[in-house]
């Protein structure tokens, strides 16, 4: 009887470092699959602050709570479901649905590029002048949930890509983590955004020198924030969208522009040996960020003469 509880008991102790091994292997593949979709995340964190741009201060947060919540709903009741079986039942739809997404993206950005250079009206004024303030608020979050939908979508099927060799109950947990803590970064950060002005206004009617001065310094720092966080996520946006169709190329063997991205930051790496790594993401980003500005560009024109006919 004791030889067999100790057997019973090395039994319990094997399955028990077994499930530790695969919750650390979970772990690490979310934090891939997360890192992956760095380029979407900081879009998203750089787009949702304009939803609640001129709008009562004292909504800010309420409206970033709801769109929160939408963007979590978007993420578990259907994109992970919509995930689990691309990947059970049609994994070769990945790649140029990835490519796809890519493409999207690239048009946005290539969009917001055209409406800076030449310049726009006010949206939030206009919408102003015509909507109560509820309604107001209902029509920013219904649009930023969408908006999130589609940036959703490319986390989600970014962080699947990472993990679709893994067993499928691992991928499900995986997509599980990647949701909830992409989804609680984002707009904890877009929270702490909206309300840096706040803060520091607070601050800077402190006693204290110093903390009036930090006060000040956030204060003014608010616009140069937003101004610098809409040129990264328009970056991030072609980045990203570049590299999605760099990628589906490659998988699908035109090796051409994927070829030559590679060799250009091969080569730099090596000219630049003590900062090598570096110098490869830079040049292999630029190269995806050029690609996607190339296909943005071209679809934002054929929309455009569309338009005009």
């Amino acid at each position: 009887m004791p030889s067999g509880l100790i057997a019973l008991l090395d039994d319990v102790a094997g399955i028990a470092k077994m499930a530790a091994t695969s919750l650390d292997d979970v772990a690490a593949a979310a934090g891939k699959a997360g890192t992956k979709a760095a380029g979407v995340v900081i879009d998203d964190t750089a787009v949702t602050p304009n939803y609640v741009m001129g709008l009562s201060p004292d909504r800010e947060l309420p409206i970033i709570w709801k769109i929160a919540r939408g963007s979590l709903r978007n993420k578990l009741l259907f994109l992970l479901p919509a995930a689990l079986a691309l990947s059970a039942f049609a994994p070769w739809l990945l790649p140029p649905l990835l490519m796809l997404g890519g493409a999207f993206l690239c048009f946005e950005a290539a969009e917001k590029l055209l409406e800076a250079i030449q310049g726009g009206h006010d949206e939030v004024a206009d919408a102003a002048a015509t909507l109560t303030s509820k309604e107001l608020e209902d029509q920013k979050v219904s649009s930023a949930i969408r908006t999130d939908f589609i940036l959703s979508g490319e986390i989600m099927a970014i962080a699947l890509g990472t993990v679709a060799s893994e067993p499928i109950w691992e991928q499900a947990i995986i997509l599980v983590v990647v949701a909830i803590a992409i989804t609680a970064g984002v707009y904890g950060v877009v929270g702490f955004i909206v309300k840096m002005d706040d803060i520091g206004l607070h601050l800077a009617q402190r006693s204290g020198a110093a903390t009036r001065a930090i006060g000040r310094g956030l204060v003014k720092a608010m616009p140069v924030v937003m101004s610098v966080l809409g040129v990264v996520g328009t970056a991030a946006m072609l980045w990203v969208g570049g590299g999605l169709i760099v990628h589906g190329l490659h998988e699908f063997h035109w090796d051409l522009i994927p070829g030559t991205i590679h060799h250009l930051a091969e080569g730099a790496a090596h000219a630049l040996p003590a900062i090598g790594p570096v110098v490869d993401w830079l040049v292999n980003a630029i190269g995806a960020g050029i690609v996607g500005l190339v296909i943005g560009g071209i679809i934002v024109a054929v929309l455009h003469l569309f338009k005009k006919h």
